[in-house]
């Protein structure tokens, strides 16, 4: 399987790993809406974790179809649409993330500056190469002009707080999020425009993970680590998740520039940062006190906003483009 791969066009190769991953996305999907009609609604406390579980089951896999489109949209259309498309998708994540955080009029300055003008100019960055500006330029300069804007409003009321949420915001939304794209425009000796398997591989392993873990959460309960933040988050579940999402980036050495035993590396890094990241996004929720990012998440319905779909990829891309550049000397 790896010889015949490695003989197909880069352009063949990334066609045949999108045709599998849209497969197995189908089968899965089918599965899981058999398993749903097979579900009887009842009063019951057991059939209400049921389909609670359920729901939250659907929910991952409304992210990976939602990732994989906007990848392979990405990778149909070029490097610059990908980059936008996912500065689309950073503004959204950034709004439900603003819009369940308390703001003053005073952060009104501070918003426009972060929707209009850091948003934009940090993904100009990536898609203009400057890897260096693009590492500082939002932890040192817009954190630092940030604070700067908001006490030029003359609103010291709850000032540290307001500020910090929307740092994390931004953070979280547009820093981790520009690492996506930034991970296409990577260039490795014997491995240039090949940066879309970065991402399908970024996005595979921690996807595996996440599913892995909820399944095995869901069929073997154990004693929650952090109750009062996820009932889910258990330690024997997240280690065979991180496990599987490591087995499966050992599996696809062959689309990287890894080495096996570095691309397992690479993978169990990503694992760990999207995992913990999302259970950090956890918490932040339940500081909020609710469900789900996004308006709809206060709704009894629990759907999720865009939010929950990338949060995990926001934490992992940074930890594996700065291991990535670090490791090859980029």
């Amino acid at each position: 399987m790896n010889n015949f791969l490695r003989n197909l066009t880069a352009t063949q190769q990334v066609g045949a790993l999108f045709l599998v991953m849209f497969g197995i996305l189908s089968v899965v999907t089918i599965w899981a809406f058999v398993r749903n009609l097979r579900e009887h609604a009842s009063d019951d406390p057991e059939s209400e974790a049921r389909i609670l579980e359920a729901k939250r089951f659907w929910g991952l896999l409304k992210t990976s179809w939602m990732m994989a489109s906007v990848f392979w949209i990405g990778w149909v259309l070029g490097d610059t649409v990908a980059t936008v498309l996912f500065a689309i998708v950073g503004f959204f994540a950034l709004r439900e993330f603003i819009t369940l955080s308390p703001t003053r009029r005073g952060d009104h300055r501070s918003l426009v500056l972060a929707f209009f003008v850091v948003l934009p100019l940090q993904f100009w960055i990536v898609g203009s190469k400057h890897f260096d500006l693009f590492t500082v330029f939002i932890p040192v300069y817009v954190f630092l002009a940030l604070p700067v804007v908001s006490a030029l409003a003359n609103d010291p009321q709850r000032f540290l707080e307001r500020n910090a949420k929307l740092q994390w915001g931004i953070m979280v939304c547009v820093y981790g999020m520009s690492h996506v794209p930034a991970l296409l425009l990577l260039d490795f000796p014997g491995y240039r425009d090949k940066g879309a398997f970065l991402v399908f591989f970024l996005v595979f392993v921690v996807q595996t993970c996440m599913l892995v873990q909820h399944l095995l959460g869901r069929r073997f309960p154990h004693k929650p680590v952090a109750p009062q933040v996820s009932q889910s988050f258990q330690w024997t579940s997240w280690l065979a998740g991180v496990a599987a999402g490591g087995l499966a980036g050992g599996l696809l050495t062959f689309i990287t520039p890894f080495k096996p035993g570095q691309a397992l590396g690479m993978a169990l890094l990503a694992c760990v940062a999207g995992s913990l990241g999302h259970l950090v996004m956890k918490a932040l929720k339940r500081d909020r006190g609710i469900t789900s990012w996004g308006m709809q998440g206060m709704s009894v319905t629990g759907a999720g906003g865009l939010l929950d779909r990338v949060d995990a990829l926001c934490f992992a891309a940074p930890v594996f483009f700065h291991s990535v550049r670090w490791y090859f000397g980029l």
